[in-house]
């Protein structure tokens, strides 16, 4: 029998079958302000660990940066679908940016659901301009997805939190103007666990160490140790409410989710572009261009079927995001079918290049490390398969 709620009700979120004007305009100006910088420009900074920070002045000029962010605090209040494209079209153009994922994605939602008005009058305008970047530490040695394991604590010291401990594999703190920062404040007697709490944090406050972490990620932003030796907040820099933290972290995972996912989708389709013109002009038998070959096609063909897939399950997930509803399973959906995607378009565009995969010249080597991060992290394959598991298919948890 079919249902009595239509497509058209004010309760669900609609997906519609075609990109309205406006999301066409937006993919259009983006990819042209980003061809003018193009994949030498962000190898380039990944050689040195410099940001992308006049392509990002650029869009932040251009109102792409708070896309995400309401108009009362600078934004346009269009969406994370609108973010989205923005971000998809940067890494379609070879530019990916994992610092709209940190600064936009979580820090833009978190604040805009929980912060206090001060805390969303100081940052986000910042945010949405891009003249304030934001990361995220959450990571520890011994507490990653189990994020209550996480031992850096914060003590109350009058009106003053003090905080011990480390964070590991922390990205871009080095050319951040803040960071949000997951701290133990409390235990729960019954359960033993963590109570945790959020925090904002200058990243030069006093007792606060970095060291970097050698990797082999080709990308502007490094990865770094934190140590946090008796640095004291002040009390205002809870985010949310006190042992409560993961509230409104936890808002700020699907938006991270869908980002990380559009970072592969448009790689994908970069990878996909390059591999598609060197087919039609590298003649190796007979003088014939080597994408007559069903061999080089069907790879080719079956790596954009898999792209279209993951699109057709990102976007899905935005929209959830923006109508204000569950979005959780098909964030995650959409994160474990984009980064297969990206991985198989990325390797199929190297494959069909030869020798020349692995040259510079062509672009493509260099952002291995990036799609391949993206079944690591921002969360793994394998917790994404756990969530499904327990939460969509209702199997007992695993892990």
């Amino acid at each position: 029998m079919a249902s009595s709620t239509t497509a058209t009700s004010p309760d669900i979120a609609s997906l519609p079958l075609m990109p309205s004007e406006e999301e066409v305009l937006l993919r259009k100006t983006v990819s042209k302000i980003v061809a003018k910088y193009g994949h030498e420009y962000y190898r380039q900074k990944s050689l040195t660990g410099e940001p992308m920070q006049e392509l990002w002045d650029e869009l932040g000029r251009n109102g792409y940066l708070g896309l995400n962010i309401s108009e009362e605090y600078g934004g346009s209040g269009a969406g994370l679908t609108q973010l989205s494209i923005v971000l998809e079209e940067m890494a379609a153009g070879g530019c990916p940016e994992l610092a709209m994922v940190l600064s936009q994605g979580i820090a833009g939602s978190v604040f805009g659901l929980h912060g206090t008005e001060e805390q969303k009058q100081a940052f986000l305008p910042g945010i949405a301009d891009g003249s304030l970047k934001f990361v995220f530490a959450l990571t520890e040695p011994d507490a990653g997805s189990n994020s209550h394991n996480v031992s850096t604590s914060a003590t109350r010291d009058g009106d003053e939190w003090v905080v011990k401990g480390s964070k590991y594999y922390i990205s871009g703190v080095d050319h951040c103007d803040r960071f949000l920062l997951v701290a133990r404040t409390g235990k729960d007697e019954k359960s033993g666990r963590g109570k945790l709490s959020l925090f904002v944090v200058d990243p030069n406050v006093e007792g606060l160490t970095r060291e970097l972490i050698p990797t082999a990620l080709s990308a502007p932003e490094r990865q770094f140790t934190l140590f946090f030796d008796n640095v004291r907040l002040p009390a205002d820099s809870i985010v949310g409410e006190v042992d409560k933290g993961l509230v409104p972290l936890f808002d700020g995972l699907n938006p991270e989710r869908v980002l990380s996912a559009v970072i592969c989708t448009g790689i994908a389709q970069y990878a996909i572009d390059r591999a598609v013109e060197y087919t039609k002009s590298r003649a190796v038998w007979n003088g014939v261009p080597i994408a007559t070959y069903q061999g080089v096609q069907h790879p080719l063909a079956a790596a954009k079927i898999q792209l279209e897939a993951a699109r057709g399950m990102t976007w899905r997930a935005a929209a959830l995001f923006d109508a204000g509803l569950p979005a959780g399973e098909q964030s995650n959906m959409a994160k474990y079918l984009a980064s297969k995607a990206g991985h198989l378009a990325l390797d199929t565009a190297i494959q069909v290049h030869g020798g020349n995969g692995l040259a510079h010249e062509y672009g493509l080597a260099d952002l291995w490390s990036i799609i391949r991060l993206q079944q690591i992290a921002p969360v793994s394959t394998e917790m994404v398969l756990n969530h499904i598991a327990q939460h969509t298919l209702g199997l007992p948890r695993s892990y």
